[in-house]
């Protein structure tokens, strides 16, 4: 396995990358859009329900399902792995959303109304930053989720270390077939732990300290 590792390091190198930047930026891609849904959706008990039944939904649905579907109109690619990966990656974060913004104290709600915030004002600094260490949770979840998701696309041909896995697969028993899929999923592992720690210190930059310890 040494061996291979040092034989491969370059196309390893190269296919982490891909790997942790596609789930990097669909992540991000994902908050803004499940952060924007669930700013929407809070405020009615209704669209509230509608969305966290979506998200349950929606997380039934076999990834691999959804990528042979995603195939027919976006073709195999890069495509098709972002939709794919992004729609996996919404689905807590939009849930935490919902929990975090309706756990918000109301008459902090209304205080801020009363000194004259406006919606926006009301929303961006005071509802968002103390709603936002249970966003993050859900954040951390769907980067974690979104790494296995990413190996997957690679049976729609995506980027990442999922193609090693699934050539390495495709051809057990044969020199070095093993190695590349132990190889690629224990560099899915490493990944998923730097992304994880990075988004905890994210949080502690971005959370402050009164927020932090009454979570």
């Amino acid at each position: 396995m040494w061996q291979y590792l040092t034989d491969q390091w370059d196309q390893i190198w190269f296919a982490s990358w891909q790997h942790l930047s596609l789930v990097v930026q669909c992540t991000v891609l994902a908050a803004v859009i499940a952060i924007a849904l669930g700013a929407l959706c809070h405020r009615s008990h209704a669209l509230s329900e509608l969305a966290n039944g979506v998200s349950a939904v929606g997380l039934t649905i076999p990834s691999f399902a959804l990528i042979a579907i995603l195939v027919i109109p976006f073709g195999f690619g890069v495509t098709s792995s972002v939709v794919t990966v992004t729609f996996f990656a919404i689905l807590p974060i939009l849930r935490n959303t919902i929990v975090g913004l309706n756990g918000v104290d109301s008459s902090l709600i209304e205080a801020a109304r009363g000194m004259g915030m406006n919606g926006a004002s009301r929303f961006f600094r005071v509802e968002l930053p103390l709603a936002w260490p249970v966003i993050l949770a859900g954040i951390r979840v769907s980067a974690q989720m979104s790494m296995g998701v990413a190996a997957i696309t690679a049976y729609a041909l995506g980027p990442g270390l999922g193609g090693m896995i699934f050539t390495g697969l495709s051809r057990l028993g044969g020199a070095n077939a093993l190695n590349s899929v132990v190889i690629a999923v224990i560099a899915v592992v490493i990944l998923a732990q730097i992304l994880d720690l990075v988004l905890v210190g994210l949080g502690r930059l971005t959370t402050s300290r009164g927020i932090r310890v009454s979570h």
